[in-house]
């Protein structure tokens, strides 16, 4: 059985990894072949009118600097404006933000809630606006002033309704941020290639655009278990509308600074996945959903279970050979190795190497893992170097995405409801 699983996951893993790389390359061959797969830049005159919404709560710290990188956004100033909502906070948020829109006078719309949640705030800022395309920006990111300017042309196609930016994490200082950036900047990676593939199924908070016609027709923000950004995207791709990726858009987002707020914000995500795929299941192994509805839910939907039993597996093998290692003491009394014994141990002859399928499928694996942070990289940093944060993610993330993911597992299980924060 233990084997069995381990072989499904090698299997599962290297295929989907390949496919990955395979549809990059592909992408990245088309580009140069065709210049029509690039979006049309519309001209200063055709530009459309853009609104982003800023829903906020309790965030004083920040909210001023994500303000700000708007206000610097490279976008015609008669055809930009934003909308800031307080949803209740309790600290100076709504104060700071008043004073600050003063100095702009007309393009800063000051709003303010009792506290009923994000979606509610992004709601009644919709509205109110009348621009051809909407955006959110969450109030603790920031984003590059050629973003909204590189993200626009997307929408010459008539039948994209939403466009997400590349997120990557903002000054990473900590163990735990830079293992967070690593993760941030394979979501480039992978996101650009959903894109192309029209599979994405969460428009993230920091800076997606959507045109303003698609809440007429498929309603506006639910609660959606916490997660209003991934519901929204599900229901787009539910009736058929387009959702393209800008991986040279780049939005900074402030991550979680403790393990226990890392846990609280992933256990949510991953609960909100999980129910918005059971509320949305339809698209599953449905042809009419395309790579999404065949390969990327499937394939996220079994990591899922995968991440659970291998991480229940291998605690189990732990905790067997620290027990058998601990009776052959018991039995036999602990001796300590001589400095002979544990070089001779350590000693490298070829005939001894493993050649089994499982230690060749696990090298493999490992190839396109490591292909796949170079070329993350690359798109990130612009530089295909192994860094720092690649090895805190390797080592510690595998150890701690279980923990959120069984956590989120089980609150699906027994109807229990996942905080914010």
């Amino acid at each position: 059985m233990s084997s069995a699983l381990i072989y499904i996951s090698l299997f599962s893993g290297l295929y989907f990894q390949i496919f990955m790389l395979v549809t990059f390359i592909e992408g990245l061959l088309k580009d140069k072949e065709n210049s029509k797969n690039s979006p049309i830049k519309p001209s200063p005159k055709e530009l459309p009118t853009v609104s982003i919404i800023v829903p906020c709560f309790n965030e004083e710290k920040t909210v001023i600097g994500t303000l700000k990188s708007l206000m610097q956004l490279n976008y015609p100033k008669d055809k930009f404006s934003v909308v800031f909502v307080d949803d209740g906070s309790r600290d100076n948020t709504y104060t700071k933000v008043e004073k600050f829109a003063v100095k702009y006078a007309g393009r800063i719309r000051v709003m303010q809630q009792k506290n009923q949640g994000k979606h509610v705030a992004v709601n009644n800022a919709i509205s109110v606006i009348n621009s051809e395309i909407v955006g959110c920006l969450d109030a603790d990111s920031y984003v590059s002033s050629d973003a909204l300017l590189k993200m626009i042309p997307y929408f010459t196609d008539q039948k994209v309704m939403a466009v997400t930016p590349a997120m990557k994490v903002f000054k990473p200082s900590s163990i735990l941020e830079k293992m967070q950036k690593a993760e941030y900047d394979i979501g480039i990676f992978f996101k650009k290639i959903f894109g192309d593939l029209n599979a994405i199924h969460v428009t993230p908070g920091p800076f997606s655009l959507f045109r303003r016609s698609i809440f007429d027709k498929i309603g506006l923000f639910k609660k959606a278990y916490n997660t209003e950004d991934m519901e929204i995207a599900f229901r787009i791709q539910s009736h058929k509308g387009l959702i393209k990726n800008c991986p040279n858009a780049y939005v900074y987002t402030v991550p979680p600074k403790t393990i226990k707020k890392l846990y609280v914000q992933r256990t949510r995500w991953v609960y909100g996945f999980i129910n918005n795929c059971l509320d949305y299941r339809h698209i599953f192994f449905n042809k009419e959903y395309g790579h999404m509805g065949m390969l990327t839910l499937p394939i996220s939907a079994l990591s899922i279970a995968l991440a659970i039993l291998l991480f229940g597996n291998t605690l189990f093998e732990i905790g067997k050979n620290i027990y058998n290692s601990l009776e052959t003491w018991y039995s036999a009394g602990a001796e300590i190795p001589t400095w002979t014994q544990i070089s001779n141990h350590f000693n490298f002859d070829l005939f001894f190497v493993n050649t089994s399928a499982f230690m060749l499928l696990s090298i493999l694996l490992l190839t396109m893992m490591i292909a796949i942070f170079l070329i993350s990289k690359k798109m990130s940093d612009g530089k295909m170097r192994p860094t720092i944060d690649m090895i805190y993610f390797a080592l510690i993330y595998s150890w701690l995405a279980p923990l959120w993911i069984i956590k989120a597992v089980y609150n699906t299980m027994f109807r229990k409801a996942t905080p914010w924060r």
